[in-house]
């Protein structure tokens, strides 16, 4: 039996993603998938990029480039327009100092789709959004995931970037999509991967969520400084990684809204940080620390 493990959005969580590969490994998994968003919003970010350079060396890995890959090689092409003490942007200007020349040529040299054909198994799809965008999300119950799945080439496709473990069919094709190593959303507060298997020509999948030290992950956002360049956008960071609930995302929208019925207009980054305080107070109902 093929075992491969298919891991997601890690945004700079090395202790999840250590867990993560040390419980594949244990299981003598020695193919890895990885579908971007390596770094970002956590205090790891070189390593993260440490661990992930040493996995590729003993191991037969794929990667493909994430959205955030994308921030980092687009601001070193135009440094402008993010804060180093800032919500918005602050958690994005922290970990591109962390990262190396090394690291932004490794991003450049990423696609952010491929097919993959292992023996005699039905070829997959990889990406990080879709296939057709990196940040397009292939969500459940929608004509455009639909639409795309059947003009997909091959029938499987396996995707994260929604920090959502889970599944799709239609029309005899599926998406499974690996959740959040890292940050993931409703999965009280563990690190989440994805196992295929191939088996008699198919394949099979199992969706795996792990307990890691999260306690430490959130300990480390206050003592790296980290907190206090992005106050508002750990806050979230940190009840993200214990409950998998209320994503950036989320309250970044609200924010940028309530920034623009005060001014009439809000562009990405430039929201003043009373309205992630207000934004945080509203979404979160007091429980955000």
């Amino acid at each position: 039996m093929l075992k491969i493990a298919v891991l997601s959005d890690i945004h700079g969580n090395y202790p999840a993603l250590q867990k993560c590969l040390d419980y594949a490994i244990n299981l003598g998994i020695d193919t890895f998938i990885f579908l971007g968003d390596y770094v970002g919003e956590l205090a790891y970010p070189q390593k993260t990029m440490d661990i992930l350079y040493s996995v590729k060396q003993q191991y037969q890995c794929f990667f493909i480039r994430g959205n955030k890959e994308d921030y980092w090689i687009n601001y070193e092409k135009d440094p402008k327009g993010w804060k180093e003490y800032d919500s918005t942007t602050g958690c994005l200007y922290y970990t591109y100092q962390n990262l190396t020349e090394k690291d932004l040529q490794f991003f450049k040299s990423l696609s952010f789709k491929e097919d993959l054909t292992f023996d005699s198994f039905l070829p997959i799809t990889v990406c990080h959004g879709s296939p057709r965008k990196i940040s397009e999300k292939l969500l459940p119950d929608s004509e455009n995931t639909y639409f795309i799945m059947e003009s997909n080439s091959t029938d499987y496709i396996l995707c994260g970037h929604t920090h959502i473990q889970g599944k799709i069919i239609h029309n005899g094709k599926i998406v499974l999509n690996a959740g959040s190593v890292g940050v993931p959303l409703h999965s009280n507060g563990k690190a989440q991967f994805m196992i295929l298997r191939g088996l008699q020509g198919s394949w099979d999948y199992e969706f795996v969520s792990l307990e890691y030290d999260m306690e430490n992950v959130i300990a480390d956002l206050h003592s790296s400084g980290l907190s206090r360049k992005a106050p508002y956008w750990c806050k979230v960071s940190e009840n993200l990684l214990r409950t998998g609930e209320l994503s950036h995302g989320t309250v970044l929208k609200r924010a940028m809204t309530l920034c623009k019925d005060k001014f009439g207009e809000c562009s990405w980054p430039d929201v003043p940080e009373e309205y992630w305080e207000q934004a945080v107070k509203e979404l979160s109902y007091g429980h955000l620390p």
